[in-house]
């Protein structure tokens, strides 16, 4: 190549180069607006609450679960479903009397019911203890006032869930559209700030 052909070639060489490094900008500009369109939004509006006694507190994404429809019953053996207590916010907890932790923390559910008995929330104590120890969970609500006894001794909630229930005791938090916003695997202190928080936060939700 001569000298003239050279020079013919730099301008289109150069203009070239700066297409492509036109197209490779924008590529990646659209790439990471796409994948930040993409990226699950968590729910803001609770997740401050994984402090103190809610420190275990795991908070579900933007697109809530429904509450399982798997039926269980209340202490008169009526069936019962989450889906009876829509419009409630719903502290579904889930226990036995031969779990020692849940014995704990069953003192601090009765006072969260007992400081919202005339607003819509809901504490579902629900036993998973085996037929021939009713006796047993019946002492345990009796102690518990205003707790009501709810049983699931064939797990079918626990096994309904979604992902299901790691262990006992475990507590799933579900908002007045019955929708799964927050849960806690172990115990945990219900009388807390952090739980009144929590429940004050879903009841103020349209």
């Amino acid at each position: 190549m001569n000298e003239v052909q050279a020079a013919k070639g730099g301008p289109d060489i150069l203009r070239w180069a700066m297409v492509v490094a036109a197209l490779i900008g924008t590529a990646a500009v659209l790439y990471v607006i796409a994948s930040a369109s993409f990226k699950p939004k968590h729910d803001s509006g609770l997740g401050d609450l994984k402090r103190g006694a809610l420190e275990k507190l795991v908070v579900v994404a933007a697109t809530p679960t429904p509450a399982p429809g798997a039926a269980f019953t209340d202490e008169a053996g009526k069936t019962v479903r989450l889906a009876d207590f829509k419009g409630q916010v719903v502290v579904l907890n889930l226990w036995a009397t031969w779990c020692a932790p849940c014995k704990v923390e069953m003192p601090t559910l009765a006072r969260l019911q007992a400081a919202y008995a005339v607003q819509p929330v809901r504490v579902v104590a629900l036993s998973v203890d085996r037929d021939a120890d009713l006796n047993l969970a019946r002492a345990e609500i009796a102690a518990n006032p205003p707790l009501k006894l709810y049983r699931d001794p064939g797990y079918k909630v626990a096994f309904s869930l979604q992902p299901r229930a790691q262990g006992f005791p475990t507590t799933v938090i579900y908002d007045r559209q019955g929708r799964e916003r927050a849960r806690l695997s172990g115990g945990a202190d219900w009388s807390s700030p952090e739980a009144r928080e929590l429940v004050e936060r879903l009841l103020a939700e349209r």
